[in-house]
């Protein structure tokens, strides 16, 4: 397909976006950055990790998006007493047949909802790892896939680390992007306040002798159409120079003398591996389509950059010492390279 097809079908095949971003706002204000990464993820598989100080309306957000989507959503809390179990499902003793049989977890579902997953045990977070990569889950001695779209949306706090376990690196890495989440402007907070309050005084009768519910939202797509919409994602056209241009992020990660940046040799440890390069690639075509666009350009690769980098670059002691974040040494790289 040339570019001007895709294109075309990229603005045909993305229209349910604006209906599930109408549904969002009823509920969620302001927080568009964070609403648009889970969409990204939602349409390409790709997990999410969404880090903020609580009160954020971070789990808000998920479950809103999921009630737009007709599939099949489950939310786990996670707390320090949980077992793998819990979240994958074990097998039980059936006193009728005399035989086991598999009960299935949370984790069976399209969209899960991981809340404050660093609260659980290196047993549970590590009971993710199969199912986040390889897309199944073994109980007993039978492994059984997920049916697809599979898509884990994890939340942390960053600021409350007692009785926590930190995720491991490995990981960490699962993640399609780690997405910070800041507080909402002025503006925003006023209408969150009205809108919030209202809803708290006034929602327990909505429903009740034909009183509305303002902020009740609507399924507007299915998992069918989400499909559609990933393979639409994998004909948006990306330019040899763009991949170039992704490449060269991310080896200069590993690398950051070969950008000119030899002051950051000292503060990376690790840079992103090749399942970053993969990360950004699919994560730019995925920006390109909710903006209705069959094509990457070089700001969908920077929007996204940030997003898909700072959690997979491990940083010196040095630059601990200095207090220089993962998001500063980034944003330098993004500086350095070329834009084509």
């Amino acid at each position: 397909m040339d570019v001007r097809s895709v294109n075309e079908m990229v603005q045909r095949e993305s229209a349910f976006i604006e209906p599930i971003l109408h549904e969002v706002r009823k509920v969620v204000v302001g927080q568009d950055e964070m609403v648009e990464r889970i969409l990204i993820g939602l349409l390409t598989g790709g997990h999410i990790l969404l880090e903020g100080v609580p009160g954020l309306a971070k789990t808000l957000t998920v479950n809103t998006l999921c009630q737009t989507v007709d599939a099949h959503f489950s939310r786990i809390q996670f707390t320090p007493d949980l077992l793998p179990a819990d979240v994958v499902g074990t097998v039980i003793y059936n006193q009728k047949t005399g035989e086991f049989t598999a009960k299935k977890g949370p984790i069976f579902a399209n969209l899960v909802l991981a809340d404050e997953i660093n609260r659980a045990p290196a047993k549970v977070q590590s009971a993710l790892l199969e199912a986040m990569q390889e897309l199944q889950v073994t109980i007993g001695d039978t492994t059984h896939k997920l049916a697809p779209p599979f898509l884990v949306m994890a939340t942390q706090n960053p600021i409350e680390q007692e009785g926590t376990y930190p995720l491991a690196e490995a990981q960490v890495d699962r993640f399609m992007m780690h997405v910070r989440v800041d507080y909402p402007t002025p503006e925003e907070e006023r209408t969150i306040m009205e809108r919030m309050s209202d809803h708290l005084l006034l929602g327990p009768r909505a429903g009740e002798e034909g009183v509305p519910d303002p902020m009740k939202v609507n399924k507007v797509t299915d998992i069918a159409q989400i499909l559609d919409a990933r393979r639409s994602i994998g004909h948006v056209y990306v330019d040899e120079k763009i991949k170039d241009y992704i490449v060269e992020i991310v080896t200069t990660t590993r690398n950051p003398s070969r950008g000119g940046l030899k002051d950051l040799t000292d503060m990376i440890a690790h840079g992103a591996s090749p399942r970053a390069s993969i990360a950004l690639n699919v994560a730019s075509r995925a920006h390109a389509f909710v903006k209705h666009r069959g094509y990457v350009t070089p700001e969908d690769v920077k929007s996204i950059g940030m997003d898909v980098l700072r959690h997979r670059i491990i940083r010196t002691y040095e630059a601990e010492a200095e207090e220089i974040t993962s998001d500063q040494i980034v944003r330098r790289i993004f500086d350095a390279v070329e834009v084509p």
